[in-house]
């Protein structure tokens, strides 16, 4: 089945950090892929931006080898050059008037003009400010804004204040790449476009969630950043948190950007306070005398590599359903799913020697996004009444079918949205404020209590004080598989 590919309008597109390893590895990529499709008119400019000293030639051939790097044999050499046509590059200073001219030079007034900050949350507020004073953030002007969104309550107050010194809401990106994949964006449909399963939504048919984003990778790489954020700052306010708000939330009067983002800022306002015996942190070590604390060459580091919550969303849907998260690094593999784990039959008329099954509805992230529906059924065979699960499995790949005018990268969908002015699967200025003021004070718990990782073996599940936050309610993690 192939995709219907809607092109968007002529645009300027400004990559402020355009040299970084972000541009390189994500941004070119997924808009050559969008230029392959069609979607991206042969119109478009993106101007790379950045305060090192190059042309457009030495540009062009740094985002043309990355591009090679990062599709591999999708790279359509007869396309490639066409996607570097549109590339042009401008020597920029975020804290001075260095290269502004010529980047208003640049740009034209009669198309629609984003500006991508793929920089240090530090610049964004210098940024904002020379876009402004130049002219350039007027009109339907979009500014596209990276995580870490501050690091805390105060910070991210303060960059929301820089922004909005300059653009107005409506102007701001604030991306999370975890709301571009097509599985997250296909939970709101499952829910809200099946009767079969929005009147089971709720606390008398569901017996928990479980939420699960596992690397197998370590923090080498990132360390530096790791050892001053950690899990809980790097993925439980952010990612984890947009997966909670789309599990849990309201219907929206209507699918547009206001309404879905309302009802997931009643999430995040409804959450409990999480008591401390219902939080785990873990660090990982490799039995060698390495491990997390090796890797970020702190050995007196109480930074968390994993963290595991049992969380409460106190209104009348989600009253009495606990939600579990967990993340971590160097874990057993790499898999992110959500699990609706719906409640047993109230009464089996098979008898005890069947067992318990209970329904579950995995919606798989990464790898090999699908969907799949826990159905028992009995066991084939003579010899009694044996029961026995099976999944009803819609992998995407095998039921779409592969197609190169399917986004494959979250990135390609989300920055077309920003091109159509699309805010829905971007966060709000109260939605990333209303994340750090329920996040700071169990960070700042931590930090009161002195409290220590839990250490657990690289490849494992986490610790196992993890499996003990599960058992203690009667109830058990899924398996982390690829």
């Amino acid at each position: 089945m192939a995709p219907r590919v809607i092109p968007v309008d002529p645009f300027d597109l400004v990559v402020f950090g355009a040299t970084g390893d972000l541009a390189m590895r994500k941004i070119y990529p997924a808009l050559y892929r969008r230029f392959v499709a069609g979607q991206m008119p042969p119109s478009a400019r993106i101007i790379g931006a950045a305060r090192a000293d190059q042309s457009d030639a030495e540009f062009k051939d740094t985002v043309a080898d990355h591009i090679r790097t990062a599709l591999g044999p999708d790279v359509d050499k007869t396309e490639l050059p066409g996607f570097l046509s549109t590339l042009a590059y401008v020597s920029v200073d975020a804290n001075s008037d260095k290269g502004w001219p010529d980047l208003a030079a640049h740009l034209r007034a009669d198309v629609t003009r984003c500006f991508y900050f793929s920089v240090a949350p530090s610049l964004f507020g210098p940024l904002a400010q020379n876009l402004h004073r130049w002219g350039l953030a007027g009109g339907d002007a979009r500014v596209v804004v990276e995580k870490p969104f501050g690091h805390d309550l105060h910070s991210a107050k303060g960059l929301n204040r820089a922004l909005a010194a300059h653009f107005d809401e409506s102007q701001v990106y604030r991306i999370d790449h975890y709301l571009g994949k097509e599985t997250v964006q296909n939970l709101m449909v499952i829910r809200f476009g099946n009767m079969l399963f929005e009147p089971l939504w709720n606390s008398q048919y569901v017996d928990h969630i479980q939420i699960t984003v596992a690397e197998s990778l370590t923090v080498a790489g990132r360390a530096a950043y790791y050892d001053g954020a950690g899990a809980m700052r790097d993925m439980v306010q952010n990612h984890l948190m947009q997966l909670l708000c789309l599990t849990a939330m309201e219907p929206p009067a209507k699918f547009e950007p206001q309404s879905v983002r309302d009802e997931k800022v009643k999430v995040i306002r409804a959450l409990e306070p999480v008591q401390p015996h219902h939080i785990v942190r873990g660090q990982y070590e490799d039995g060698q005398g390495g491990g997390f604390r090796a890797d970020v060459n702190n050995p007196k580091s109480h930074t968390e590599s994993f963290v595991a919550l049992k969380l409460s969303i106190s209104n009348w849907r989600w009253a009495g359903t606990p939600f579990y998260l967990r993340t971590g690094k160097a874990l057993s593999a790499r898999a992110s799913e959500i699990a609706v784990v719906f409640k047993d039959a109230p009464h089996s008329i098979f008898g005890p020697e069947a067992g318990r099954h209970a329904n579950v509805l995995t919606i798989r992230l990464q790898p090999n996004e699908g969907i799949t529906m826990g159905v028992t059924i009995k066991e084939p065979g003579p010899g009694g009444m044996r029961l026995m699960d099976v999944p009803l499995d819609m992998s995407f790949a095998k039921t779409l079918g592969p197609s190169s005018g399917s986004p494959t990268d979250a990135y390609e969908r989300l920055i077309m949205d920003v091109i159509r002015g699309d805010q829905t699967l971007f966060m709000r200025a109260d939605e990333v404020e209303a994340a750090w003021a329920w996040t700071d004070p169990i960070i700042a718990g931590w930090q009161a209590r002195a409290d220590v990782p839990k250490t657990y073996a690289s490849g494992s599940s986490g610790p196992s004080d993890a499996s003990l936050l599960m058992s203690r309610d009667g109830r058990a993690w899924r398996k982390i598989t690829s």
